[in-house]
Order: C-alpha cells, then structure tokens, then sequence
C-alpha cells in the first residue's frame, strides 16, 4: 500500500523543522513509518547540519541542471537562496509504504499539489508575532535588519494558511506534535486504506462482497 504525501509549511520561526523531526519517532512509535524528505538546497550549512542529513547542500549551477532536467518536484527560491524536493526519491518512499513529510514553504506547496492533488497539507502557526520574533532571535544567528525583514516575510507567509487542510498551533511543542501524529494517522483509517490492510478480513467475514451471502 502506497503512503500519503504530507506538505508541512509554517513561517521561519514557527518551529516546522523541529515539529517534524519529532514526529518520525512519535509515529513509529504508533506503528507508522514516516520519512521527511530530504530537500536541496544552495545556502550554506548552518553551524551543526550535515550534508544528506539534514539537506543535500549544492552550488547554484548543480541547482539549476536539475530543475532544467526535471528532477524537482518542487522548487523555490526562499531568502534568496534554493530549495528543491527530489521526486524519484520521494515517489520511491510512497511506494515503500512511508508518510513522506515535506518540510517546504507555501510555494513550493502549491507546485506539489498541482502534480500531487492527493497530498495533504499541515500549516504550522506560532501562539502570537511576539513569540515568533523571540524563537528568531533566540537562533541569535541573525542581526536586527535580518529579524525585521524575516517578520516581515513570515506575515506574509501566513496569508496563506488558508490553502492547507490542517492548521497547528505550536504553542506547547508536545501537544503540537500530538496533533501532527493525530492527522496522519487518521488517514490509516480510511476506509480505501483500511480496505488494502485488512482485505483478508473483509473477505474472510464476507465484507467485501456488494451483497452477503445467505447460509
């Protein structure tokens, strides 16, 4: 049984990153494999980040000869820098059976769901505009001029909670990534995903037929 394509998206600050890598273990904890798909991206690594750990780090031009080849399924351009989502990886995981996560902006969401119009969307928002502008500054990564204009854009970037199916508030970090696990497990009860699972079941109790049978 193929997995679900999951587009988590929140402004800089809002603690996505975080959220999702907390999520992996939570949910196998619940029996669910999930990945979070590995992006690429031409900034620089951030003090502590490992190449093909926590990003597929590439100069400009390797950038611009995959997206010239197709080999994103989505791609943008966020603080003047590149993010891209392989798609041969990411279809290879859904056909494994994973929850594939993707960590992404609104932009690069919406060139996912024009291919993917299965994906589902989980938007992150902070508890207040205060509290954001502490977690950016807490990074202590990044000069005032940086904060305003990063605020700036994260107002922006929340406008658009709006086009996801999901809304998050990371107000308590645990009680967040209980409501993350909470939606993606409940797609592994659908009745087309609970039918694929438990076929032989169904078939053994007659459940699958479109009238019971009569002993």
């Amino acid at each position: 049984m193929s997995g679900h394509l999951w587009i988590v998206s929140a402004p800089s600050g809002a603690g996505k990153t975080s959220l999702t890598r907390a999520l992996v273990p939570y949910l196998a904890q619940r029996g669910l494999t999930a990945t979070i798909s590995i992006s690429y991206t031409t900034r620089p690594p951030r003090p502590g980040e490992q190449n093909g750990v926590h990003y597929h780090f590439v100069d400009e031009p390797t950038f611009q000869r995959m997206v010239t080849r197709g080999e994103f399924l989505e791609h943008a351009e966020v603080f003047g820098r590149r993010y891209g989502t392989g798609r041969d990886a990411t279809d290879k995981l859904l056909g494994a059976g994973h929850e594939v996560l993707l960590d992404i902006d609104w932009q690069g969401g919406r060139q996912v769901r024009s291919q993917c119009p299965d994906a589902f969307g989980i938007f992150v928002l902070p508890p207040s505009a205060e509290e954001l502008e502490r977690r950016l500054r807490s990074r202590g990564q990044d000069s005032d001029a940086v904060i305003i204009d990063r605020m700036q854009k994260a107002r922006a970037e929340m406008s658009h909670w709006a086009e996801y199916d999901y809304l998050v508030v990371n107000q308590a970090f645990d009680r967040a990534v209980d409501e993350m696990a909470t939606i993606i497990s409940s797609r592994q009860l659908h009745r087309e995903a609970q039918q694929v699972r438990h076929a032989a079941l169904l078939e053994s109790l007659g459940a699958l037929e479109s009238t019971p049978r009569i002993r």
